[in-house]
């Protein structure tokens, strides 16, 4: 009888803190917006108006909240399955990984937002950060180079892609801006986490 060896043993364990820590910190933020979701019901959408006014200095902080304030419970529903799916896919990197892309997604895509949206607009909702993480699925194994990568984005664009690409055309009450700059804000996090040894070319002399 064959037994794992103490290296591996470690390794898997590991390997299982890492996807659990991961998959915790994604509750926590849908949680997070459910949440916020059940109190603004509560408070008549008071909650509101704290998402990205666009280009007012009070609507900074906008770029913080947005994400966990919804217009409704349908705005919300619309918004978890996909980032639920698409976080998952990121969250078996660990919390690190995960936190690290949510954060640069929603700092870049939100700043984007709040500089080119319409005046007099606020903005609230998930979907930059659905099409941040779609970005960052799609693009991280063209920086990373790895085949397993590649093909999961592959994955990512045949599922989500139809979704995507219309996403980003111009409609009433749709941000398309928080869109854009979501999925610019998802390839900047590829490229910015991608493995060091990947990202710099190699030098021959």
């Amino acid at each position: 009888m064959s037994y794992p060896s103490p290296a591996r043993r470690t390794s898997s364990v590991v390997d299982r803190a890492r996807i659990g820590s991961g998959i915790k910190l994604l509750i926590a933020l849908v949680g997070l917006m459910w949440v916020s979701e059940i109190v603004d019901t509560a408070l008549n959408g008071e909650l509101d108006q704290y998402g990205i006014i666009a280009r007012e200095p009070d609507g900074l902080v906008g770029i913080i909240t947005a994400p966990f304030l919804h217009l409704g419970f349908g705005h919300l529903i619309s918004n978890t399955l996909p980032l639920v799916t698409l976080g998952l896919l990121i969250a078996v990197s660990g919390a690190k990984r995960l936190f690290s892309v949510t954060a640069l997604v929603t700092v870049l895509g939100g700043f984007g937002t709040w500089l080119v949206s319409p005046p007099h607009t606020v903005t609230i909702g998930a979907s930059g950060l659905v099409f941040g993480y779609a970005a960052y699925l799609i693009a991280r194994g063209i920086f990373n180079r790895r085949i397993s990568q590649v093909l999961i984005g592959v994955v990512v664009v045949l599922v989500w892609g139809s979704a995507l690409l219309g996403g980003l055309l111009p409609q009433d009450g749709i941000s398309w801006q928080g869109h854009l700059f979501g999925a610019i804000a998802g390839v900047i996090a590829a490229w910015v986490l991608a493995d060091d040894s990947r990202k710099t070319p190699a030098r021959t002399v």
